[in-house]
């Protein structure tokens, strides 16, 4: 199972749970010091998954022999190997713990794995589920908007690159580059270093301004594509230069009206924290 797995956070009465979703198996691998936490409430989740481990093996258990190890975001914001399970493996995990929790937990469990086969048959679902994860995360409705349109722009953008031959991984990612030195004057890397990120999603950490940048480049690298036909990987990046351009040209002029820069070194905690005071302002007045 390989580690560069994307992982998110799945929420069990509002604690939060790390997961994985494995394209290949179709399955979900759950971290089990998470569910650990969630059912014991162990001040030490990790420690009691060692003894609890310990004994499941010396009783032959080969459900423990068989969990794998993924890295996922610790607590310290590192990534770290964590042992995970599929559903059914924690199913039989959840068995050998004494908990209230247990049987609400496998009906979670259920919900989770239903939920997700719907969503492959149905996007719509998927979208759903973005805003509420986002929502839970504490961004603003405004923001989360923006967002999920950048995520079918982009959808649009890989598409066409796909028609075309090019391969998921380094030429998406050269390209990508390509069109955010175009338009933002900085690579992928280096927007990141800016904003003080490490393994985050960079667009989730973008003022509404940016996305929308962001997504006026690529949508206008999509449809210049289309329009020209490159062959190449070179016409590709030539492409993704005039399409970055266009952003630019944009970017450049608002900052001229308005005499502020769109690029913003501010990430996700700190737009949430700007968002949720904005939202008390505006309550504490409506109040008033």
């Amino acid at each position: 199972m390989p580690n560069d797995r994307p992982v998110k956070v799945q929420f069990f009465d509002s604690v939060h749970i790390r997961t994985a979703w494995d394209e290949g198996e179709e399955k979900w691998w759950f971290s089990i010091v998470d569910v650990v936490a969630t059912l014991t409430e162990s001040v030490d989740a990790t420690a009691y998954w060692r003894k609890l481990k310990q004994r499941l093996k010396a009783e032959g258990n080969e459900t423990v022999t068989n969990c794998h190890g993924l890295k996922m975001k610790a607590a310290d914001g590192k990534l770290r190997i964590t042992d995970v399970a599929d559903t059914e493996q924690l199913l039989r995990i959840v068995q050998s713990i004494p908990s209230k929790k247990a049987e609400p937990f496998k009906l979670w469990l259920a919900k989770v794995g239903s939920r997700r086969l719907d969503q492959l048959q149905d996007p719509e679902l998927s979208i759903e589920q973005a805003m509420l994860d986002y929502k839970r995360l504490g961004y603003s409705d405004n923001w989360i908007n923006q967002r999920l349109k950048s995520i079918e722009i982009r959808k649009e953008l890989t598409d066409e690159w796909k028609k075309h031959g090019l391969q998921e991984g380094p030429e998406f990612a050269f390209l990508t580059d390509v069109i955010y030195k175009t338009w933002a004057d900085k690579t992928a890397k280096e927007y990141k270093q800016h904003k003080g990120l490490k393994k985050e999603n960079l667009r989730d950490n973008m003022t509404n301004k940016e996305l929308i940048m962001s997504m006026l480049a690529e949508l206008s690298t999509k449809e210049i594509s289309e329009a020209v036909q490159p062959q190449t990987l070179d016409d590709h990046e030539d492409v993704a230069k005039r399409g970055g351009g266009v952003a630019k040209q944009a970017r450049l002029k608002l900052e001229a009206e308005t005499g502020k820069k769109v690029i913003s070194s501010q990430n996700a905690k700190q737009l949430r924290l700007l968002s949720q005071s904005q939202s008390k302002k505006t309550t504490g007045r409506t109040a008033k």
